[in-house]
């Protein structure tokens, strides 16, 4: 009787080993999705930049500073190879979108034409979406560090050597209120 007591909790505790495994590896993988659908949607704006640029170009002959860092920030946008990286590449290219938008405001003749403003509209949308995918991104994130650092999670991660995510952060320039000057 003491024999089979043994093998039955021994096989509880390898089916309890296996379906936690299973819970950090699943939130591990999630996270690289969410992280995925963050670079997709980043893709997105950045693919509808080049078009942005050429309509502008008619319209700004005299803001060419403007139009190059929104091309480089793009560059930057493609050239990404890590969260970091890729956190630092979309505020960069978000600082020269904000700036071109804001040089745009001197021609009302673009502000008025109908492909700029179908631009504007589309980037706006990518914007949102990509807001959406760093919360998932995150929470993502979130779950699998409680996986992780709970019981009996902790146990496997630490066997494992899965160790902690940091969640996707703004950069400290993004946490200053801005200022609106009329």
């Amino acid at each position: 009787m003491g024999s089979i007591i043994t093998v039955v909790i021994f096989v509880l505790v390898i089916i309890g080993g296996i379906s936690t495994y299973n819970s950090v590896k699943t939130a591990r993988v999630n996270i690289d999705a969410q992280y995925g659908q963050i670079e997709n949607q980043i893709q997105r704006r950045a693919d509808l930049i080049p078009n942005l640029v050429n309509t502008v170009k008619g319209y700004m002959k005299y803001e060419e500073k403007v139009l190059t860092e929104v091309t480089a920030a793009r560059a930057q946008v493609a050239g990404a190879k890590s969260p970091e990286e890729m956190a630092a590449a979309d505020t960069a290219l978000s600082g020269a979108l904000g700036r071109l938008i804001a040089v745009a405001e001197n021609y009302p003749e673009l502000k008025a034409d109908a492909h700029f403003t179908e631009l504007m509209r589309e980037i706006s949308g990518s914007e949102n979406r990509i807001a959406v995918a760093r919360k998932d991104y995150n929470d993502a994130i979130r779950n699998y560090n409680v996986t992780i650092g709970t019981f009996p999670g902790n146990i496997v991660a630490g066997l494992l050597g899965y160790t902690e995510v940091a969640p996707f952060a703004a950069d400290e320039p993004a946490h200053a209120v801005p200022q609106v000057v009329f």
